[in-house]
Order: structure tokens, then sequence, then C-alpha cells
């Protein structure tokens, strides 16, 4: 124990007899005892300064912790949960690889629980997972983040929860915001400053709120330009490669055809790229492709595809991080935020 932190506590006076508790640690520490029993069972998420404190204190006092105390101190295990439904493999990868990023030399481990939420039985299976596996907490991806009944089920479950979202939906400690609206109305910008007037969107499904989110702004900023997304050119598809390919075959069959598609994300891009070479079209000269995401997709598609960025690694890297923050630590005022921007490349130029 340093110097400093010998000054900084009150003097070590301590009758033999008498033996010490984790109230007595705490106190003469002067930390909560949340934080002792953290030192106690080697939790990794104690600052060294903290820890070195608490145990010179536990040495000198001779304290040893209850059995069953101790016992009850692990009801939560060193498991990080990722509860996700989500139907784009790559969006699932990315985050988990933020998640490990976040976590690593941590002594926490990923379990990955993937779901749907159309089942009955969807709440039950979620319960079951987090309650089995004692989760240290849970990262909460679109669109399961979107239902506030999971969020409802963690807190009766006392299980720490991160909710990523386009819009804020919980407090601030709990609650990513991606700010998809925001995105979508870069796409239409972009497309609208080509010179484009008839576009066509391929949304993600309907109980996305991303998806929603996405078309709004993407809506907003064709009107600015004084162009009117029609109801024949706006189709849902389910963020995969296939219901991409499907949509823009029905929009190509379309008299006029759409000069551009923006896409909800890069998956249904990729199906797209695939129904243009099909119709014997040529991006960009006869159809230029905006889509969401910017995933490692995105780059190696011919051409490049142009994408709004929304970095998933980093941002569940940054859920994880704020599941690690200290309990103890002053609340946020404002949520975690990342603010989508346009990648330009080479999948989108002026109308033939």
């Amino acid at each position: 124990m340093t110097e400093a932190s010998k000054a900084t506590r009150p003097a070590l006076v301590w009758d033999a007899a008498k033996r010490p508790t984790i109230n007595d640690i705490a106190r003469l520490a002067q930390v909560s005892k949340k934080t002792v029993s953290r030192v106690i069972n080697q939790s990794p998420f104690v600052k060294a300064d903290t820890r070195e404190r608490v145990n010179a204190i536990i040495s000198e006092l001779g304290y040893a912790p209850d059995p069953q105390a101790r016992g009850l101190a692990f009801r939560r295990s060193f498991l990080i949960g990722l509860v996700y439904d989500n139907p784009s493999p790559q969006y699932v990868i990315d985050m988990q690889q933020g998640i490990l990023d976040a976590v690593r030399g941590s002594g926490l481990e990923l379990l990955v629980h993937p779901c749907d939420r159309a089942s009955p039985t969807f709440l039950s299976e979620v319960r079951g997972f987090v309650e089995r596996q004692k989760l240290f907490g849970v990262v909460l991806p679109p669109s399961v983040s979107e239902d506030d009944r999971v969020a409802d089920l963690l807190t009766e479950l006392d299980c720490p929860y991160v909710r990523i979202a386009g819009i804020p939906l919980d407090e601030p400690d709990s609650s990513l915001v991606t700010h998809d609206r925001r995105g979508g109305y870069q796409a239409a910008k972009h497309l609208v400053g080509l010179g484009h007037k008839v576009v066509a969107h391929i949304s993600g499904p309907n109980t996305f709120r991303s998806a929603h989110e996405r078309r709004a702004g993407f809506e907003e900023g064709l009107a600015e330009g004084g162009v009117t997304l029609q109801d024949a050119y706006s189709l849902e598809g389910r963020y995969t490669y296939d219901s991409g390919a499907e949509c823009a075959r029905r929009l190509f069959a379309l008299d006029p055809r759409p000069t551009a598609i923006f896409t909800g994300n890069d998956e249904m891009a990729a199906g797209v790229y695939q129904a243009a070479r099909e119709a014997g079209l040529s991006i960009p000269r006869d159809l230029s492709v905006v889509s969401y995401d910017d995933s490692p997709t995105a780059p190696r598609l011919f051409p490049p595809l142009t994408s709004v960025r929304l970095p998933i690694r980093e941002i569940g890297k940054v859920a994880a991080q704020m599941l690690l923050r200290d309990p103890e630590a002053e609340p946020r005022t404002r949520p975690s935020e990342f603010e989508p921007t346009l990648i330009v490349r080479e999948s989108a130029a002026p109308p033939a």
C-alpha cells in the first residue's frame, strides 16, 4: 500500500478480539460494500489503487469473507449476452467483434442468443437465457432493442442492459443512439444533388424502427429537393440479399423505371446489384444505388457502393463499455451517440 493511500483513510485502530465485517472494510477503505465485494471476488471492474487499498486493509485485519455471503456475490457470471433478431449476418458479426474488443482482457466473455420476436415464446426464452446464465449484462441491438417488453423484463431481473436504436429509448446510461433518420436524409440529398427525380426505396422490415427512421429521413431529404417518393416506388424488404434482389426486379418493371434506388442496408444493395446485372443495367450509368451501414461488403462490390456509414463494430464496443462502467459513477446526462456519415464511392452518378 502506498504512503499516499494510507494517508487518505482513517487510522487503522482495531480490537483484535473482534471479527471484522465487510462493513468495517468498506468504512476503513472509504468505499462501498459493493466495491469490497468486487475486490474479494476478483472482479476486473475495480480501479487498481482502490483494489490495493481494500486488499491492504483485508490483509491487516485478517478478514475472511463468509463463504455463504461470497456465494451470493457470485450470483452474476462474467458473461455478457448479445440478444438479437437481425437477419443480416454481417451486422451480427460486426456487433460481436465490437463487444469482444471491449471485454478483451477483462475476464468477461460473450454469449450470443439469436431469437425471433414474432415467436409466442420470445419473452420466455429471453428470460430463461438471462436467468440460466446469470448474465453480467446484455447488449440489445435492433430490433430487440426497440421492444419495451424486453427492457421491462431485464429490469425485473435486475440485469443491466444497453439498447442500441435510432432514437433515445431509455435512460442515458442504458441508451446508445444511432440517429438513423439523419443517415436517410444524407442519402436523399446526395441523389437529389445528382439530379435524380424518379427514385425508389427498399426499406427494412416494418417491425424495425430503423426501417421507419431511415425512410422518414430519406423522404425529408427528397422533399427538400422537390422530389416525392411515390408509393409504387417504396417497397419493404427484409434486410437480406434475396429481398433486395426481389424488390429490385419489381421496381425495374415500373414505367418509368427508377434511375436511383436507396436501400435500407448493404445486404439488400448487393441484391439490387444482382438484379441489375440480370436486367442488363449498368451501375451507375443506368441505375444509381445508395445504401446504409457501410459494412465491409460496400467497398468490395463493383462498382464500390456509396453507403451511409454506421460503424457497427465500434457501436458494439461502446455498448459493452457502457455495461462495464462503474455503477457508482455519476449517471450520464446524455446517451452515447453515433452520427451517420455518407461515404461516397462509385455507385451513384447523374441520371443518363
